[in-house]
């Protein structure tokens, strides 16, 4: 079988491991496993395509799929990467599933099994966006998500994977996640922390993430996870769910944290169990029903999931200190909206105006999720819902992100590409079809998905994909 680089495994970790695992079988199918490859996976994003088309899409590619018991819309894949990796097909490119460990899934089916319709939800460490596009998948883009990310390195990348995977109804922000609880009290149904922690659990995917491991420092990053999760309760609704996650095994940053809250607020918050979650899932639970994921389980990396509901209302924090500029926006008036709306449709671009309303700044034109707006000017938002188009003397000129989110694909503007030609379009390159073009401005799709939106010169079609996106190298084929 192959094996991954040898891991690093302190001494004094390999101690810990055996006082959590005291079944020497057991041990030592821990080790065994940290020297295996991990599994790779993927979940289907259903805003986009349902399961059964999706796979029925990637059968003629003989991608072995196996499902991933807590995640219908997961599977672990066997592919044979050949020219071009598994982030280079056309499905991946196209935001039609999003590659994801699969342990990462548990903390999300958690959420929603016992929060089946939030309203507002807060991701409060999202970057790079598994979490966030999965929660924005089980909201169907309804009600509005809090993504928040305090490396300023890795908000880019989260804001490329909500484009790719067409999500309309986040608003993004960046700050330390204990300002929230003063910031946003009560504010949110359902929260997800899934806390910055050791990464003990990650062995497979990278052999030195013990390089800097420490018992000490176990303790220090619980210090801040106690932080962040009391910013976390207090965020959160009475009634409403809060899901803590690490991907890391010890005690002090996972049962711990939990019995730190509790005992903090007594009478505030339930422990809800999660060893019904899934079929197995009693394979992982703790005697207090939260999940404590070793590797060698499922084969997976290793993970900690536990769930609470708040019960009742904690004392306020003191408001933050912060003060907030006015808001650069202004929403727009009806008349307006009505004459945007009107000149998307004529493009193939359609929204629920019950959920998202159009705004403006300056000669840009956005659609904010309608269950954020109550949150403006009580925190700064770097980035919310969809920028929709520039305004400009002859109209609009619509943006590539809101093409994604919300182009018709059987619009009469839509012109499908063939599997070459969407390769020239993800290089870059503008496209030449063999039809007429019956528009000035057509949506490409490829697979029945938007592609982008392309301008009519002559005989062809002037790319207008951004150029940040643009890939180089090998690409699928029509072989793929």
């Amino acid at each position: 079988m192959t094996t991954t680089a040898t891991p690093f495994l302190p001494a004094a970790f390999l101690q810990q491991m055996r006082d959590l695992l005291p079944d020497e079988a057991d041990f030592n199918a821990f080790l065994t496993i940290c020297r295996q490859p991990l599994r790779r996976s993927l979940r289907v994003n259903t805003l986009k395509i349902d399961v059964d088309k999706f796979l029925d899409l990637v059968a003629p590619w003989g991608w072995q799929l196996t499902p991933i018991p807590w995640c219908e819309e997961g599977f672990w894949i066997d592919r044979d990467d050949g020219d071009f990796p598994l982030g280079s097909t056309a499905e991946h490119l196209s935001g039609l599933f999003y590659i994801q460990e699969a342990s990462s899934m548990l903390p999300v089916t958690a959420l929603f099994d016992a929060a089946p319709g939030p309203e507002r939800v807060m991701d409060m460490a999202a970057a790079p966006g598994s979490k966030t596009t999965q929660i924005a998948a089980r909201m169907a883009q309804e009600g509005a998500i809090v993504a928040n990310e305090y490396a300023a390195s890795r908000i880019k990348v989260l804001h490329a994977n909500l484009s790719r995977c067409g999500v309309s109804n986040v608003a993004l922000t960046h700050f330390d996640g204990r300002v929230f609880g003063a910031a946003l009290p009560e504010q949110f149904d359902a929260i997800l922390l899934d806390a910055p922690c050791s990464g003990e659990g990650v062995l497979r995917k990278d052999a030195d993430a013990l390089k800097n491991w420490s018992a000490a420092s176990n303790i220090e990053i619980a210090a801040t996870q106690r932080d962040l999760i009391a910013s976390a309760f207090h965020a959160l609704k009475p009634g409403g769910v809060l899901v803590y996650s690490t991907c890391t095994l010890n005690r002090e940053e996972n049962q711990q944290i939990i019995d730190w809250l509790l005992a903090q607020w007594p009478g505030a918050a339930e422990r809800l169990p999660l060893n019904g979650l899934f079929p197995g899932a009693e394979r992982v639970a703790t005697p207090a029903g939260d999940l404590h994921v070793f590797p060698q389980r499922f084969d997976s990396e290793g993970f900690f999931v536990a769930r609470l509901r708040k019960t009742a209302s904690l004392p306020a924090l003191p408001a933050p200190g912060y003060k907030l500029g006015k808001l650069p926006f202004s929403r727009l008036s009806t008349a307006l909206s009505q004459q945007v709306t009107a000149a998307a449709g004529n493009v193939g671009l359609h929204w629920d105006s019950r959920l998202l309303a159009l705004w403006q700044r300056d000669k840009e034109l956005w659609l904010f999720p309608e269950a954020i707006v109550p949150l403006l000017g009580k925190v700064r938002f770097s980035r919310i819902g969809l920028r929709l188009a520039e305004t400009f003397a002859k109209g609009y000129r619509w943006q590539h992100e809101a093409v994604i989110a919300l182009a018709d694909t059987q619009a009469a503007n839509c012109v499908a590409l063939t599997a070459a030609e969407a390769v020239e379009w993800y290089h870059g390159r503008d496209i030449y079809p063999e039809g007429e073009i019956s528009a000035n401005e057509v949506i490409v799709t490829f697979q029945q998905q938007p592609l982008g939106l392309a301008k009519k010169i002559g005989s062809r079609l002037k790319n207008s994909y951004p150029r940040e996106l643009v890939r180089d190298g090998k690409l699928f084929s029509a072989g793929d």
